[in-house]
């Protein structure tokens, strides 16, 4: 299961206040007692060691730590630990409160049904919003001896049994679906590179192009949104969390089993490449100008209602296309266009004062979501690189431990944070219905490699100067020689 923003946190403009806070509405527990390490500023917590955030995590009788907090420090753990270590060590607090209650009054048997069902709701979140921390042998061990404890708190009328029964159900179907989705998830396309295919020796009406399976640009833009979030789907907390373990592991000459496990940000990334390198053999590889042109107004106009839908991360791969060296070369074919509108997206994606103008957008964008009624106004999809390359940059100027030792958390509550508000993004579900024919086109047709890009570029307006001839006799020879 997903992390469902409406039952297990709450929204992100009182998840950004809350962050370090206090348990609203539940007894806080008495840290002075427990653990006395952690420190707060105004109230919120900043630093403390791993024991006293562990500490955090496990309820007691009358305290159950914020979701906000299980959240982030679940999320975070795994930079300081694996999941079956943090397990061993939640087993163990337990038992040692399991013990405290264990009087045989009948008082006290009240208050060890109490704490277990606690125990249970940590587990059951635990489970649901990061079921890929189970799939090894030894997490799944740690789980069950501690659901063997707690059932032991109500054997009586099993009521405890049955929902960790359920719990487990719904844990190892979570990891089959996963399981699943990475055995057959999308092998990169490869770049046509076949003379024949590449060299315009056809007449341009036998080749099929996107204007021949989709004219219209707002139908395109909303089957590139399908495609944007059912990739996003597949993209979890801790998947965007191998970027901080993933640097650790580099930084400290370590090797972590789970730090090659990537394949759903990689897949994603591979999306956004190949739809950039879509674009520009689209536009290569038409033969007359006056096509070429209405080719490229054509992608401008979907990027324009990609960016009105929301969906930055295909109005950045269909710029980032358009401005490939072979297709920024056509000056006859630009002279043609009407450049007002694409200059519009060039504003808004300008990479000067870190994307100011896109993230001004994105803001608007994140704003009108959070008060929409309908599907169709909550869609955001952001610039997937550049919320990658925040969470690293975040990484990076912050110390995972201060000098003291302690775990620098308040650099862990604003990388949830922005993590929170992704995984709030990707909920949405799709408004528009699938159109099977333009998807297929979308994901399957071929996409030129860079080489075969320039002498599909060359051959529609040829060399300008000296080097770019010598460019284009060098590529065509080797393709001609290629076997």
């Amino acid at each position: 299961m997903v992390l469902q923003t409406s039952e297990t946190m709450p929204q992100t403009p009182i998840f950004s206040s809350m962050l370090g806070s206090s348990c609203s509405g539940q007894v806080q527990p008495d840290m002075g007692e427990r653990c006395v390490d952690p420190v707060y500023q105004d109230g919120n917590l900043v630093s403390g060691s791993l024991e006293a955030l562990i500490e955090r995590l496990v309820p007691t009788m009358d305290y159950y730590p914020d979701r906000t907090y299980i959240f982030t420090f679940l999320l975070s753990s795994r930079v300081f630990i694996h999941p079956h270590e943090l397990l061993a060590k939640v087993g163990q607090i337990c038992i040692k409160q399991k013990q405290q209650l264990e009087t045989g009054t009948e008082a006290e048997k009240a208050k060890l049904k109490s704490f277990a069902a606690k125990i249970i709701q940590l587990l059951k979140e635990w489970t649901e919003t990061f079921p890929y921390d189970f799939q090894d042998e030894k997490s799944m061990k740690e789980l069950k001896e501690i659901a063997h404890r707690i059932t032991q708190c109500d054997e009586e009328n099993g009521t405890v049994k049955k929902i960790i029964s359920q719990m487990t159900q719904n844990l190892l179907m979570a990891l089959s679906t996963r399981s699943q989705y990475q055995e057959i998830r999308e092998k990169f396309r490869q770049p046509v590179t076949d003379k024949g295919t590449i060299l315009k020796t056809k007449p341009q009406s036998t080749q099929k192009d996107i204007l021949s399976v989709c004219c219209d640009p707002l139908i395109l833009a909303q089957q590139l949104t399908y495609i944007e979030l059912e990739r996003v789907s597949n993209i979890y907390p801790e998947d965007l969390m191998q970027i901080v373990s993933h640097m650790d592991s580099l930084d400290n000459h370590k090797c972590r089993g789970d730090v090659t496990k990537t394949y759903n940000l990689e897949a994603y990334d591979n999306w956004f490449n190949c739809l950039s390198m879509l674009v520009a053999t689209e536009i290569c590889r038409v033969v007359k100008k006056k096509q070429r042109t209405r080719m490229v107004e054509f992608f401008i106009d979907v990027a324009r209602e990609c960016f009105n839908i929301g969906n930055f991360n295909s109005m950045m791969a269909i710029i980032s296309g358009m401005n490939l060296s072979p297709v920024a070369r056509l000056k006859k074919t630009w002279s043609k266009v009407k450049t007002a509108k694409f200059d519009v997206l060039e504003h808004h994606m300008d990479p000067s004062s870190n994307f100011c103008n896109y993230r001004t957008a994105l803001q608007g964008a994140a704003q009108r979501s959070q008060t929409a009624n309908s599907n169709r106004e909550k869609i955001v999809i952001p610039v997937f690189n550049l919320f990658i390359k925040d969470i690293y940059f975040l990484h990076k100027i912050h110390t995972n431990r201060l000098p003291n030792g302690q775990i620098n958390f308040k650099k862990f509550w604003e990388i949830s944070r922005q993590i929170h508000d992704f995984l709030t993004w990707k909920q949405v579900e799709c408004p528009f219905e699938k159109d099977k024919k333009i998807q297929s086109y979308l994901l399957t047709a071929p996409i030129y490699s860079e080489e075969a890009l320039f002498i599909a570029s060359f051959e529609s307006e040829g060399p300008e100067n000296h080097m770019e001839k010598d460019s284009w006799k060098t590529l065509r020879t080797t393709l001609l020689n290629r076997a």
